[in-house]
């Protein structure tokens, strides 16, 4: 990466950085609905930028969830942003590898992702079939449904992925 980074907890004042990030990362998708009710929560949600220069570049969201079978805790990774102008520069490796090790550290074994294989695969997510999403997925999605173990005390679950309100809205998880 060329330019330096720190990776923090959202402030209330990022507010408005981050939704511009989304904007003009996903321009022919609307994640400011669910991206603002995430930013709302208080509990069970860790929201963190990347910041250069005071500026914020980055974002993601993960928020605990549980599976159906009661194994172990969990986290959905998502959303995640980068400015167009930070892509392909590890700000979405940084900001991702700092919310698994603070996943790890409260005790979540897994992380669950519905994203593109070839980038969350950088970060050793591999398709999972023992979980089910909240809501049937397309069939060309399906190989998107993603899961990485963290720590050695990581036991795959089984069951279907329970999500807090912010995911209760099908339309998040189908074509």
């Amino acid at each position: 990466m060329d330019r330096a980074i720190q990776v923090r907890e959202r402030g209330l004042g990022d507010t408005p950085s981050i939704e511009h990030i989304y904007l003009a990362a996903f321009p022919d998708e609307d994640l400011l609905p669910v991206v603002r009710e995430l930013l709302r929560e208080t509990r069970g949600v860790l929201s963190l930028v990347a910041v250069s220069d005071d500026a914020v570049v980055g974002h993601v969201v993960f928020t605990i969830c549980t599976v159906a079978d009661g194994a172990g805790a969990v986290a959905l990774l998502a959303p995640l942003a980068v400015l167009p102008g930070w892509q392909g520069q590890d700000v979405g490796s940084a900001i991702v590898g700092e919310g698994c090790r603070r996943m790890e550290e409260v005790g979540v074994d897994w992380v669950y992702v519905l994203g593109d294989p070839g980038y969350y695969g950088r970060f050793e997510f591999a398709a999972d079939d023992g979980v089910d999403p909240p809501y049937p997925l397309p069939a060309e999605w399906r190989a998107a449904w993603q899961s990485l173990g963290l720590g050695e005390r990581a036991v795959p679950a089984r069951g279907k992925l329970w999500v807090p309100q912010p995911w209760r809205q099908e339309n998040l998880w189908s074509a």
